[in-house]
């Protein structure tokens, strides 16, 4: 029951990305690039972050604390950026199921290997037979929804 609200933020999370998938396509079809579409969605969302920052009197001085990292930790806006061109690129090509489909089969693929080696620190769960039965069942889901 612990973790309730934190299963509620990831569905509300996973609600609004079909959405924001929808939205970024076809501010990428107005202007005519998939990069300009997914610069304007990084320039709201900065926006609303540092407003929300604001609101909540965040302590900005934390933000020093990154500059102790590893440069590669820095690469999360990299990737964050083209996962959201690949989805404004092909949202409109492959409709938002297949897009899906196909990012969070990816995605749980990679996850498993992630948290069998605990790489970038996350919580180490090794492979199981029945965490890659769930990873072949979402693959297979992919595979239903491109057949019909």
């Amino acid at each position: 029951m612990q973790q309730l609200p934190f299963f509620l933020l990831a569905l509300v999370a996973g609600l609004m990305l079909p959405v924001q998938a929808g939205l970024n396509s076809e501010m990428g079809r107005v202007l005519k690039s998939p990069v300009y579409a997914s610069i304007v969605s990084f320039v709201v969302g900065l926006i609303a972050l540092i407003v929300y920052a604001f609101i909540t009197r965040m302590p900005f001085g934390n933000l020093r604390e990154g500059l102790t990292l590893p440069w590669y930790y820095w690469m999360g806006g990299i990737l964050g950026a083209v996962y959201v061109y690949g989805l404004v690129v092909l949202t409109p090509r492959l409709g938002v199921a297949l897009t899906f489909g196909l990012t969070v089969a990816a995605q749980m693929t990679f996850s498993l290997v992630m948290d069998h080696y605990g790489w970038l620190d996350v919580p180490v769960s090794p492979i199981s037979w029945y965490r890659v039965l769930g990873v072949l069942m979402i693959i297979t889901g992919v595979v239903l929804i491109r057949t019909n």
